[in-house]
């Protein structure tokens, strides 16, 4: 039996070797045969020539080094195919998933003889009231519109089996949420639940535009629901476009000198149906441009360089 520890890197000079040394330990206290599996997301700083020493030192770490900066989820869905664990761990670099959580999650598969063990948060430490609140309100949104239940307050700190490994390798599309992908696949999927801690050292790299992107993503992946809410927008609309016009018809006929129609009505009228409009086409063309990206069928990522594979 091998376990995969997947980490995706980008920018982590000041944690790296940290990460290293707390997964390293873990290892040691498994029993099982294990591979640290780098995934250098085109970090800018001192990640690579750290992690190329590391390799160089313990044959037990494997370094896939991209092109350029593609993306957390384009990391983790390269640790994913280049792994060759019978089961793989997926774990950021920045040490607030606790390594020592992995031995939990794998005491947890063998009694449960689970295909996935998801990490569930209880606390959340070093982050501020908008994150927070945020991340909370976008899994129960996300639930509300999904046709595909989520568990709430996870990330992609998880463990999977080679049947959701290999069930992953299958999944065609670029732009993926993996952590909804994971949970759409179904199989037994149990919970493991943990505190997590603040970052070790360094910046986050998930600030709000990213958070916006991904949360986007993720929607857009498992709803067609804006789409209605766009329909039923359109129909508001009319509706009170209907009324509008049937008081201005009534006020004329019963006092024909009284009603005079001046830029205010005339503003808020274009104001909202433009506003409904333009809401309506950023929907549908958000939508567009995913199956635009599907389209032009790119590579998720090009690797550079690999070490120790």
């Amino acid at each position: 039996m091998m376990l995969s520890v997947i980490i995706p890197c980008f920018n982590e000079e000041l944690v790296v070797n940290e990460t290293y040394k707390r997964l390293k330990a873990v290892m040691q206290q498994t029993e099982m045969d294990y591979e640290l599996l780098f995934v250098n997301d085109g970090s800018c700083d001192k990640t690579f020539e750290l992690l190329r020493q590391m390799a160089q030192e313990d044959d037990k770490v494997k370094v896939v080094n991209f092109s350029r900066n593609f993306g957390h989820q384009c990391a983790v869905t390269a640790g994913i195919h280049h792994c060759q664990g019978d089961l793989a761990v997926i774990i950021d670099a920045d040490l607030q998933d606790p390594p020592e959580v992995i031995l939990d999650m794998l005491d947890i598969q063998r009694k449960e003889q689970a295909n996935v063990v998801y990490g569930v948060r209880k606390s959340r430490e070093g982050e501020n009231w908008f994150k927070l609140v945020t991340a909370k309100c976008f899994y129960r949104v996300l639930n509300k519109l999904s046709d595909v239940q989520f568990p709430v307050d996870t990330g992609d700190f998880r463990l999977i089996d080679r049947k959701i490994i290999e069930e992953f390798k299958k999944l065609p599309e670029k732009n993926k949420y993996i952590r909804g992908l994971v949970s759409w696949m179904g199989f037994k999927q149990v919970p493991c639940y943990y505190e997590r801690k603040e970052r070790f050292a360094g910046e986050t790299k998930y600030p709000l535009k990213k958070m916006l992107k991904f949360a986007t993503t993720g929607l857009l992946a498992f709803s067609k629901k804006p789409l209605k809410i766009a329909i039923w927008l359109g129909i508001i609309s009319v509706v009170c476009s209907l009324i509008y016009a049937l008081v201005i018809l009534i006020l004329k006929l019963v006092h024909p000198t009284a009603f005079v129609i001046g830029w205010t009505s005339i503003i808020l009228i274009t104001i909202f149906f433009g506003g409904v409009q333009l809401l309506t086409i950023g929907i549908l063309g958000e939508y567009v441009g995913s199956l635009f990206d599907e389209a032009k069928d790119r590579p998720e990522y090009i690797v550079a360089q690999t070490i120790n594979i």
